[in-house]
């Protein structure tokens, strides 16, 4: 795996006395990569708790998010890995679908270009914005309908942490330690990576009922109380440190 790779690496860890794992998916890689599994613990990467800021509507208008259009946010760096070139393609399903979605796609990266260049390809026009960096996330995650993650490889996805914070429901793909975070039909819906049309499925049935995103949102807020604080991740790092001394 990547986070092994190497021999320099494997040095590296070996000469520690606990490794520390965010994603049980990790933690796998790291044991393919040599690693003795008593020195692995698994603590789940989190982040903090806090409200929602007011003024996200206002600010997805002032991008250009069309009135009554529902907004499937993606907030990520615009590289390969996080794979918003399958999310364009399954946005362009979406809307040819009719659904009254508008994509709004938060990041910078060097991929911004040739995604902005295949949203033009695909059509998408005004319904897909590129919104860059921005520094109001927490006013501006909490106004999506959908907050969606298409990464194809992923240790376990902070930005779909903050959405479950919020209590947005995720469509996301089962990538690396996603399905963890992501509980399939309960917190949202789960996509195979790298695939437009079943990313497109599982979009279209989250903007298909503002009941089931509701449910999804508020089991997602009740799944990041119990497992994704940066709290509960504190606590138990300085357990691992205790135990390590």
């Amino acid at each position: 795996g990547a986070y092994v790779r190497g021999g320099l690496s494997r040095r590296k860890y070996a000469a520690c006395r606990r490794v520390v794992a965010v994603s049980s998916a990790i933690r796998e890689v790291l044991l393919k990569g040599g690693l003795a599994p008593g020195r692995l613990r698994l603590v789940y990467e989190g982040v903090p708790d806090r409200p929602p800021q007011p003024g996200g509507r206002e600010a997805l208008r002032e991008l250009g998010v069309p009135e009554g259009a529902l907004v499937v946010g993606n907030v990520a760096a615009l590289t390969d890995h996080k794979d918003q070139r399958t999310l364009l393609r399954a946005a362009a399903e979406v809307l040819r679908a009719g659904a009254p979605a508008c994509f709004v796609v938060v990041g910078e990266g060097e991929l911004r270009a040739p995604l902005e260049q295949l949203a033009r390809e695909l059509g998408l026009g005004p319904r897909c914005l590129f919104a860059g960096f921005r520094a109001d996330l927490d006013r501006l995650l909490p106004a999506f309908d959908v907050f969606c993650l298409s990464s194809h490889m992923e240790g376990l996805g902070t930005s779909l942490l903050d959405a479950m914070c919020f209590a947005r429901p995720v469509v996301a793909t089962a990538a690396g330690g996603i399905p963890e975070a992501v509980e399939d039909g309960v917190t949202g819906r789960l996509a195979a990576p790298r695939d437009p049309a079943a990313l497109a499925a599982a979009l279209r049935e989250a903007l298909h009922s503002a009941e089931r995103r509701r449910a999804w949102g508020a089991a997602g807020r009740a799944r990041f109380e119990r497992l994704f604080t940066a709290e509960r991740m504190v606590a138990q790092s300085l357990a691992v440190y205790a135990e390590a001394a």
